[in-house]
């Protein structure tokens, strides 16, 4: 009779994987501290990236570090923006970070080529998406909790509310995106998710054999140390 996982063998994996979202973390600290100010009260992307590191119950003197690392002038590396296809003509943005942008590039082709896509050039699919700020708030279904959001949103100033999968998302322009949080907050309202990214304006149905190979494809993408986002147009189910 065969055994499972050891309980140890779990550890490790779950200590990998916390290892890895740690990493990613790190990073967006890091890119947004050289973006703007090391101060994130004076810095949205700032704020944002530490509020998501805490969640993840990252300890504050390794969040520090981080913000130390990104103000200073080590040029321990850059932001890059790859674009490209996956499997069904899905669009496909990859953010990364990177000390070594030709091993990036060759990382993130193969993970693309490997199932089904390909890299494009700047510019390529960008226009299929918009950069706003989004606030995931889990609503259940629940209508009277969706009323809610709506109404401590449309206050806050935000442009929209999407309902959909018993989500609740807030949208609202870039610039708007830290008072609509606050505004948030101050109302008892807590996100699952929040940030600012690339919004698809609209999304591809996707099944079968392309459904498979784009989620393999995008597990890849995910496990490069060097990729801090990646963003598609996919209406996965």
């Amino acid at each position: 009779m065969g055994r499972g996982p050891s309980i140890e063998g779990r550890k490790n994996a779950e200590d990998a994987k916390r290892a890895k979202v740690f990493t990613k973390l790190i990073r967006e600290i890091t890119v947004a501290t050289r973006a703007g100010v090391a101060d994130p009260a004076g810095n949205p992307r700032l704020r944002a990236a530490v509020d998501k590191a805490l969640a993840a119950n990252m300890a504050k003197d390794t969040i520090e570090r981080a913000i130390k690392r990104g103000s200073g002038a080590d040029g321990a590396g850059e932001e890059m923006r790859y674009e490209g296809y996956g499997p069904g003509g899905i669009a496909v943005i990859v953010d990364c970070f990177t000390d070594n942008p030709v091993r990036t590039v060759a990382d993130v082709r193969h993970a693309l080529t490997k199932h089904g896509g390909n890299l494009g050039t700047s510019g390529s699919v960008a226009f299929q998406f918009t950069r706003c700020g989004e606030l995931v708030f889990a609503t259940g279904g629940d209508a009277a909790k969706e009323e809610q959001v709506l109404e401590a949103a449309l206050e806050a100033g935000a442009d929209d509310v999407v309902n959909e999968g018993g989500e609740s998302t807030v949208l609202c322009a870039p610039e708007s995106f830290e008072a609509v949080q606050q505004a948030l907050i101050a109302a008892g309202l807590n996100a699952e998710h929040a940030g600012v990214g690339m919004r698809p304006n609209n999304r591809v149905a996707v099944s079968g054999e392309a459904l498979e190979a784009l989620t393999a494809m995008l597990d890849r993408l995910d496990a490069l140390d060097d990729v801090s986002e990646v963003y598609h147009n996919a209406l996965l189910p």
